[in-house]
């Protein structure tokens, strides 16, 4: 054993990189975060006791304000832009007539097959446009369709 004991020398970590590199991935989450587009009519949703999740991707979404107008809309930028056209492709919905609305969905599902659709309608509307647009979804083939409503918690 040594008589001098050397002086031990503290170990000085520099913290300044990793204070970097979380600001740089902060920055970086901030810039690439897709904000949900602002809708384009508020909807009022009824009150039910399911719980069943939406689809998060490939998603068709037709709104029925409570003055009774229809809007539809996509989930995909792209898919907004090939149905309404480039200069409406950053919209979250387009208000479209019952007339028009067949054409539309057939157009949408020859693009993208996947697609889910999601019903989405006023507590307030008439329940006849409501039946309207499910006979559309039933003579354009799409049987399989989400109702969204508000969960009513006991």
């Amino acid at each position: 054993m040594p008589k001098i004991k050397k002086a031990r020398i503290p170990v000085k970590i520099d913290m300044t990189p990793m204070v970097d590199v979380a600001f740089l991935l902060l920055t970086f989450f901030m810039l690439t975060t897709q904000f949900r587009p602002p809708e384009e009519v508020q909807i009022a949703l009824p009150s039910s006791h399911s719980a069943f999740k939406l689809p998060e991707s490939n998603v068709m979404l037709i709104e029925i304000s409570k003055d009774n107008r229809v809007f539809l809309g996509f989930d995909s930028p792209l898919m907004t832009g090939k149905i309404f056209g480039e200069q409406n492709r950053l919209r979250a919905g387009m208000e479209v007539s019952t007339k028009d609305l067949p054409d539309m969905l057939i157009h949408a599902r020859i693009a993208n097959p996947r697609l889910a659709t999601v019903l989405k309608g006023d507590k307030d509307a008439e329940y006849g446009i409501t039946e309207d647009v499910m006979d559309i979804l039933q003579r354009t083939n799409i049987t399989r369709f989400n109702l969204v409503t508000d969960l009513k918690k006991d």
